[in-house]
């Protein structure tokens, strides 16, 4: 077994977005910093580099965004229409979504420190814009935001974790790929003394004071998918990266840590059928259907399962993708006709896209193997039960459906204008909500609560924050304020708390 002789003050497990703020915040502190990236350069930046690139926070006046997107011109400003989204917003999202067990510490956290977070990572070269796709639009001259989405990061997901990396680098943090660590080391008090290794020539130990944990949930782990998430979970289709397996979870559980939070819960979206196991990391995004707020939803007997407009889609998307796991061959059927088309997402016009147009119903059930009886009866009661109103894409508009199970509370409209399409779809596993027990200061607690010296986490292995479901963008951000949070920790603990 290899050793280091050199003191190292802060080692981070993981490197994305949760990852790289962890080492940024621990050396802008004075920490040494070494990443440990268990995949390959190519595969850099976990789940983040796969994400949309969406940053909910929390803002009270619209010169905030300003101060987040200084680069906007004044005909640009003035053609925005922005309601702040307050602390009260943001809580409200979080604490309904998750119902209501969010642990109220963690989430206000998060939310309290989610602005100033977004305005330290411009400074760390993270550009950002004006959200833009189905968070967004522009009618009668002004461009709205739903779904208190209002910034996305340039370049998305991949972006992100490029303008931290090269920030890191630039800063003296070293990053070391394919190097998976396995085991925590602990002095003889208990507190964190370093990690194990396993690197391309071999395992080694790395000695330093302060860890932090930041390498993802067990999303990648079919193993764990079945053992928590329950049967069938084993055959998801997993969103992200292959090398989001739990060995960070793995390695906590080994010494100690507190297991918290949504264990049997994860973000799981709607998702091509036909899309490879794992992500595409060279084009992460055109396997997403999350258009289905303004068709419907059916099984292969053809029977709608959920309600798909029970909100805008930044507060659906993570729990609807569980509903599809439970359908038959895991699978569902996205509806549009003629008048709602050309509303949907690149993404649709894809050639990745497994969908189907037809001129009849019949002709479009036969052709994507739903059955034929059951969908157009399904189709016609729908169409009876559409109430008058206005389609208003902007606003939860009210037009809903009477009449039937499940109704559809808004955004209802027949489907009777040829030609019909169809897109099949799986549920894509985004993330899990399980994780380890950490305060507001991301040091991670025992099982009898209290402090392990020297260990933080950040991330999706954070649990107790999000439950059921989540808001679209706070993923991001939770990772973002708990990194910063977390490698400030760990670079004072490495100074002055360490023997």
């Amino acid at each position: 077994m290899l050793s280091e002789n050199r003191r190292v003050d802060v080692v981070v497990v993981g490197c994305g977005n949760a990852a790289l703020c962890a080492a940024l915040s621990a050396r802008e502190n004075g920490a040494n910093v070494v990443v440990l990236e268990k995949s390959p350069e190519a595969w850099r930046g976990g789940n983040s580099a796969f994400s949309g690139g969406n940053l909910r926070f929390a803002f009270n006046d619209v010169k905030d965004i300003y101060e987040l997107v200084p680069d906007l011109s004044d005909s640009e400003k003035a053609g925005m229409e922005v309601i702040p989204y307050t602390h009260e917003n943001f809580f409200d999202d979080l604490a309904r979504l998750t119902e209501f067990q969010t642990d109220g510490e963690l989430a206000s956290t998060l939310i309290e420190n989610s602005f100033s977070t977004l305005k330290w990572m411009r400074t760390k070269g993270v550009r950002m814009i004006l959200t833009k796709g189905q968070s967004a639009s522009s009618k009668g001259g002004k461009r709205r935001f739903k779904g208190g989405l209002f910034l996305e990061v340039v370049g998305g997901g991949r972006g992100l974790v490029d303008y931290l990396l090269d920030r890191a680098i630039d800063e003296g943090v070293e990053i070391r790929y394919a190097s998976k660590a396995t085991r925590l080391l602990r002095d003889t008090n208990g507190a964190i003394s370093g990690v194990e290794v396993h690197g391309e020539d071999g395992p080694y130990e790395i000695h330093a004071p302060s860890v932090v944990l930041a390498s993802g949930g067990f999303e990648a782990n079919p193993e764990m998918r079945c053992r928590y998430l329950g049967p069938g979970w084993d055959l998801a289709k997993v969103r992200g990266t292959p090398y989001n397996t739990g060995d960070g979870l793995g390695m906590a559980m080994e010494i100690g840590v507190q297991p918290y939070g949504h264990w049997s819960g994860c973000s799981a979206v709607s998702w091509d059928l036909n899309a490879p196991p794992h992500g595409n990391i060279s084009a992460p995004e055109p396997y997403q259907r999350n258009g289905y707020p303004i068709g419907i939803v059916v099984n292969a007997m053809g029977n709608r399962f959920f309600d798909e407009g029970s909100d805008f889609q930044n507060y659906t998307n993570s729990k609807y993708g569980k509903q599809i796991m439970a359908q038959s061959m895991r699978t569902a059927f996205q509806i549009f006709d003629r008048k709602t088309i050309d509303l949907l997402g690149d993404a649709y016009r894809s050639r990745k896209a497994t969908m189907v147009e037809a001129n009849t119903l019949e002709e479009l059930a036969k052709n994507l193997e739903i059955d034929v009886e059951g969908f157009v009866d399904t189709v016609q009661s729908f169409n009876a039960a559409v109430l008058p109103g206005e389609f208003n894409t902007d606003i939860k508009d009210g037009k809903a459906t009477q009449g039937i199970h499940p109704p559809k509370s808004n955004w209802a409209l027949p489907i009777d204008e040829p030609p019909y399409w169809g897109f099949s779809v799986t549920s894509g596993i985004t993330f899990t909500f399980g994780g380890v027990r950490v305060n507001t200061k991301g040091q991670v607690l025992n099982t009898e609560n209290n402090i392990i010296p020297g260990l933080f986490a950040a991330g999706e292995l954070v649990g107790g924050i999000f439950f059921f479901d989540y808001p679209n963008g706070a993923g991001l951000v939770s990772g973002a304020v708990y990194g910063r949070l977390s490698g400030l920790g760990a670079a004072k603990y490495a100074s002055n708390g360490a023997s």
